[in-house]
C-alpha cells in the first residue's frame, strides 16, 4: 500500500501532529506550511521534511497531501479546512473545530459534499485509560449517565499576554473554548454524545485581565467560565474551564459522570498530566469502587494514528465533524448565556 501523504499547516502545536504521524507506519509527512519561515527551516530540517511552504495554496497545489492538518489559531481554522477539502485531501483540525457553530457547520457541509473526511483533535479520548472508560460505557454498565461535572481548572495557567489566545478576534474565547472543551469533548463522547437543548452560563476576568493590564497588553477574553447544559433525554452537565483561579492545585482536570447503575471519575492526579479513573457501582446492596489498572485495552497511539488507521482500512473514524459542531454549539450557547444574563436554547 502507498503511504498516506499528509500536510501539516502551522507548526506551534503542528508539531505534536509530526510526531504523532509517524507513529503510523502507513503515514508519511510530506510537506509542512507556516508563515514564519525561520520556524518554517527548523522544523524542517529536524524532522527531514522538504516540503516547506508559506501559503495552504502552493502546498495543496505542488505537494497534493492526501490528508492535511490544521494547526493554527482558531480563526483560520475553517478557511484552511475548507481550502484542504476543496483540494481533496481529508481533514484533521485542531480542537475547538473553528470560532463558533456557524464556522463548524460549513466546514461540516465541504467534507459531505467533497466526500472527504473531517477529524477533529479532541485529544483527550486518546488513550488507554480513557479508551477502557469508553468500552465500560459501551457495555452498560453505567445504565442511564444522568448528570456529570467536567472541569479543568489552572491556578496561574494563563497564556502570554498579547499572544493569540488572549484575543477574542483571533481565539473566539479563553480557556473555556481552549482547555474546557478536551473535559466537555470528554464528557460527551463517554455519554453517546446526547443532544444539547439550553445552556446556563457566566464568563468572568478578574485576575488575567488586571495582570494584562499591568503589561499593557491586549487580553479582551475570560479567565474562567462555567455553565450548564441540559440535554433532550434530562441529563445534565456542569462545565467548568479556568486559567487563572486561587485554587492549591497547578492544574485541575476532573470529568465525573452519574449513572443509574454506577458511575465514574477520571482526575488529574497530584496536579500533573498523569490520570486515574475509578467506577463506582453496587451489587446486591453492597458498593464497590473498581479502580482503572494498566494493562488497560489498548486503544488508537495516538489521534493521528488513528485517523490515518481508519483511512487506510476504510473503517468510521471517531472524533467526527458532527461532533465538533456539538461543542461549538455548546459553547457559543454558554458565551451568549454569560453575555446576556439568561438560558440560551439550542435548537
Amino acid at each position: 500500500m502507498n503511504p498516506i501523504r499528509i500536510g501539516i499547516v502551522g507548526l506551534g502545536i503542528g508539531r505534536n501532529h509530526i510526531k504523532g504521524y509517524r507513529t503510523h507506519p502507513n503515514a508519511e509527512v510530506v510537506a509542512i506550511v507556516d508563515v514564519d519561515k525561520n520556524r518554517l527551516d527548523e522544523v524542517g530540517k529536524e524532522y527531514g521534511i522538504a516540503g516547506r511552504y508559506t501559503s495552504i495554496e502552493d502546498m495543496l497545489a505542488n505537494e497534493k497531501p492526501d490528508v492535511v492538518s490544521v494547526c493554527t489559531p482558531n480563526k483560520f481554522h475553517k478557511s484552511l479546512t475548507i481550502a484542504a477539502l476543496k483540494a481533496g485531501a481529508h481533514v484533521m483540525c485542531e480542537k475547538p473545530m473553528a470560532m463558533n457553530a456557524k464556522e463548524a457547520k460549513e466546514m461540516l457541509a465541504m467534507a459531505k459534499k467533497m466526500k472527504r473526511r473531517l477529524m477533529i483533535n479532541f485529544s483527550y479520548r486518546f488513550n488507554d485509560q480513557s479508551w477502557a472508560l469508553k468500552q465500560e460505557a459501551e457495555s452498560g454498565i453505567f445504565g442511564d449517565i444522568y448528570f456529570g461535572r467536567t472541569i479543568w481548572h489552572r491556578r496561574r495557567g494563563m497564556p502570554k499576554f498579547g499572544g493569540w489566545f488572549g484575543q477574542k478576534k483571533l481565539s473566539g474565547g479563553g480557556p473555556l473554548i481552549d482547555l474546557g472543551v478536551h473535559r466537555l469533548d470528554l464528557a460527551l463522547w463517554l455519554m453517546n454524545y446526547p443532544k444539547p437543548t439550553w445552556v446556563m452560563g457566566n464568563a468572568y476576568s478578574p485576575i488575567a485581565s488586571a495582570l494584562a493590564k499591568k503589561e499593557k497588553k491586549v487580553f479582551d477574553v475570560e479567565d474562567l467560565a462555567a455553565g450548564m447544559v441540559k440535554f433532550s433525554n434530562g441529563a445534565m452537565l456542569e462545565v467548568e474551564a479556568s486559567w487563572a483561579a486561587n485554587i492549591g492545585e497547578n492544574e485541575l482536570m476532573e470529568t465525573r459522570l452519574l449513572g443509574t447503575s454506577a458511575g465514574l471519575v477520571q482526575r488529574n492526579v497530584g496536579g500533573g498530566y498523569e490520570f486515574e479513573a475509578v467506577i463506582y457501582t453496587d451489587r446486591d446492596g453492597r458498593q464497590y469502587d473498581m479502580k482503572v489498572h494498566p494493562p488497560l485495552p489498548e486503544g488508537p497511539k495516538t489521534s493521528m494514528f488513528h485517523f490515518i488507521d481508519c483511512i487506510a482500512s476504510n473503517k468510521p473514524h471517531t472524533a467526527t465533524g458532527e461532533e465538533g459542531v456539538i461543542v461549538m454549539e455548546i459553547l457559543d450557547a454558554l458565551y451568549k448565556s454569560a453575555q446576556i444574563g439568561k438560558p440560551v436554547q439550542i435548537k
